[in-house]
C-alpha cells in the first residue's frame, strides 16, 4: 500500500513539473520582459499579441523577430538569429516566410507593385501584432478608402461574398460531423487548402481574374459539400435507426410489464 502511494505522489509531481514547463513555454522573455515596459515597446504590442490569430498558434516573438526566447540576457542578441523590426517595404519578404502563395500574390497585385512608392503592405490591412482570423470584413469602406475609393474593393467583396459565405457553412458543417464521431480529417484537409488557395486569389486584387478563376472553387467546394451531405444523410438515418430501437425497446418493456402483471393477476 506504502509503495503505491509512493508511486501515486511520484506521478502526481511529475505531472505538475511538466504542465508547469508547458505553461511557461507560452511566454517567452520577450513576452515577458516587454510586458512590464509601457508604450509601443511593451504593453501596447504584447497586449494586442495576446488577443491575436498568432497567439492562438502558439506563434511568438521570436517566430517572426528571431532571437532566444530563453535567455533573457541574449533574447536580441543578432548571434541567436535576431532580425528586429523590418523597414516598411521588407514587411512582404518578412511576412511571407510563412505566408509563401500570399506573398506572391500580393507582389504581383497592383499594391505590391506600388509598394516602393508607399503602396500598402501586409501590416496596411492586417496589422502588426494584433492580427486576427481573416475574413471577408477586412475589406471594408473604412479600411480601403484610406488610400483610394471603395468602388473596386467593394465589387471584389461583392464577387467573392458567396463563395466565402460557402465556406464558412462547410466549416461549421465538419465541425458538426467531428463532434458526433465522423472522421473528417480528409475534408478539413481540402478545405483548408480550398480556403487558402482562393484567398491567394483576392489578394492579387485584380477583379478579372478574381471573377474568372472563382468558378473552379466553386466547382471543388460542390464536390465537398456532396461529400457532406452523404454524411449527414447517413447521420439522420443512424439517429432514426436508434430513435427506432428506442421506441421497440419501450415498446417490449411495456409488453413484458403487462405480461408480468396478466401473470401476477391470474396468480
Amino acid at each position: 500500500m506504502k509503495k503505491i502511494l509512493l508511486r501515486n505522489l511520484f506521478f502526481l509531481l511529475m505531472f505538475f513539473l511538466l504542465t508547469g514547463s508547458i505553461a511557461s513555454a507560452d511566454d517567452s522573455v520577450c513576452i515577458e520582459c516587454h510586458g512590464g515596459l509601457s508604450g509601443q515597446l511593451g504593453e501596447i504590442p504584447t497586449a494586442e499579441w495576446h488577443t491575436s490569430v498568432h497567439a492562438t498558434h502558439r506563434v511568438s516573438c521570436h517566430d517572426c523577430h528571431g532571437g532566444d526566447p530563453t535567455d533573457y540576457v541574449e533574447a536580441m542578441s543578432p548571434d541567436r538569429g535576431f532580425i528586429g523590426v523590418p523597414d516598411y517595404a521588407e514587411v512582404p519578404a518578412f511576412c511571407g516566410r510563412c505566408h509563401v502563395g500570399v506573398e506572391e500574390d500580393y507582389r504581383a497585385s497592383l499594391h505590391g507593385q506600388m509598394l516602393e512608392f508607399g503602396g500598402p503592405n501586409c501590416v496596411s490591412c492586417h496589422e502588426s501584432h494584433a492580427v486576427q482570423v481573416a475574413t471577408i470584413d477586412l475589406i471594408n469602406e473604412v479600411s480601403c478608402s484610406r488610400c483610394h475609393s471603395y468602388d473596386k474593393p467593394a465589387l471584389i467583396k461583392q464577387e467573392i461574398s458567396d463563395t466565402e459565405a460557402m465556406l464558412s457553412r462547410l466549416e461549421t458543417s465538419i465541425a458538426s460531423l467531428y463532434r458526433v464521431g465522423f472522421d473528417t480529417g480528409r475534408l478539413q484537409d481540402e478545405l483548408f487548402s480550398t480556403r487558402n488557395n482562393f484567398r491567394r486569389l483576392f489578394h492579387s486584387v485584380d477583379i478579372e481574374k478574381i471573377r474568372s478563376e472563382t468558378a473552379a472553387f466553386d466547382a471543388d467546394l460542390a464536390e465537398t459539400k456532396a461529400t457532406i451531405d452523404g454524411l449527414e444523410e447517413t447521420l439522420g438515418q443512424r439517429k432514426l435507426a436508434g430513435g427506432a430501437l428506442v421506441l421497440l425497446l419501450i415498446l417490449g418493456g411495456c409488453i413484458a410489464l403487462l405480461i408480468r402483471r396478466t401473470y401476477e393477476d391470474h396468480e
